[in-house]
């Protein structure tokens, strides 16, 4: 017996196509549902993978300023050359480079040389202290400081001191040289010049032809004598070449008070020429013709040889890179930075 079924009159009939709609619908909606999950996962992961990145960079910057400190404490502990690891108490030749310019912040700066010396003179086991050469010259500031340095550590250790000179002696270079006991050079060798020079170019005819104009201002006369695109008066002229004939004298007067006797003086021999080691010998602005082993076994009488030059390793050149990438780095976010613009 079939139940009875009970419907409202008054309610819609439904139809094939209502049920078509509803089925619609519910894919609708499943799909935007599917949608907003895989949004909701993509915007988890990327937020956990920002954090993970902010981790990495965090524990990154502690490792670089711990590799930092530790590179300072290994360059405080050994700060000299890498010949100088042998027993030093033994009887030996120390040896300090002085290669290249010469001139503050090179590596034959007066700061470096000095602190060279003073290993090498401290050291009981030094029987002499050799400067071996080869430099064209540089600054008469550097090298006045490291030749009244060389006369302050002899008479305070009691040591000689010998210069061998390899390819070239001059300028500077020489100025160090005269303070030692005694120079050897190569009969090749490149000895003198013995001269103070102040150079520069003018482009005051050039600028005349092209129309250009200098405009300068200074706060002084002679303030800016010697820019490059203005002209120089006589008076501006006499007073540079007083103060270098002013340094010339003193040059002058450290050659003679080094070579003393020995130096054969001529009218070119404070001219600023330079000769060979084989003319400097016969002019007395050297001694001997000789290199550093022959010094160090015949004359030093301790044949071996420890190199005392203070150079610049493989961590402390890492250091200073890092350190100047951090100081750009700090420099560019404090510029950056609100409120210090």
């Amino acid at each position: 017996m079939t139940e009875p079924v009970f419907t409202d009159p008054a309610a819609p009939k439904s139809t094939p196509a209502d049920a078509v709609a509803q089925a619609n619908d519910s894919q609708a909606g499943a799909a935007g549902s599917a949608w907003e999950r895989s949004f909701i996962e993509k915007w988890m992961q990327d937020s956990l993978t920002e954090q993970r990145a902010a981790r990495r960079w965090k524990y990154g910057m502690r490792l670089a300023w711990l590799l930092f400190f530790a590179a300072l404490i290994w360059l405080g502990m050994d700060r000299t050359g890498s010949m100088h690891n042998a027993d030093v108490t033994r009887a030996h030749t120390a040896v300090v480079e002085i290669k290249g310019e010469i001139a503050s912040g090179a590596d034959a700066s007066a700061e470096a040389v000095i602190s060279s010396l003073r290993s090498a003179f401290e050291d009981p086991g030094a029987q002499a202290v050799v400067l071996l050469i080869n430099s064209p010259g540089g600054s008469p500031v550097q090298a006045g400081i490291i030749n009244d340095e060389i006369r302050r550590l002899k008479a305070l250790h009691k040591k000689s001191v010998y210069v061998v000179v390899e390819e070239t002696c001059a300028s500077a270079a020489y100025y160090i040289a005269v303070a030692a006991d005694q120079i050897f050079v190569d009969k090749a060798s490149v000895v003198g010049s013995i001269g103070v020079l102040m150079d520069g170019f003018g482009f005051t005819g050039l600028m005349d032809k092209l129309g250009v104009e200098r405009r300068l201002m200074t706060a002084g006369q002679n303030k800016g004598f010697l820019d490059p695109f203005s002209p120089q008066t006589e008076k501006q002229k006499e007073f540079a070449q007083s103060m270098l004939n002013q340094i010339h004298q003193q040059f002058i007067g450290a050659v003679k008070a080094g070579r003393g006797d020995r130096l054969k003086e001529t009218p070119e021999t404070f001219s600023g020429l330079f000769w060979t080691g084989e003319q400097a010998v016969n002019m007395g602005l050297a001694d001997h013709l000789g290199n550093l082993d022959y010094v160090a076994r015949e004359v030093v009488k301790a044949p071996e040889i420890i190199d005392y030059t203070r150079r610049e390793n493989v961590a402390e050149r890492l250091v200073k890179r890092f350190g100047a990438s951090m100081g750009e780095s700090m420099a560019s976010a404090l510029r950056y930075a609100p409120g210090l613009r």
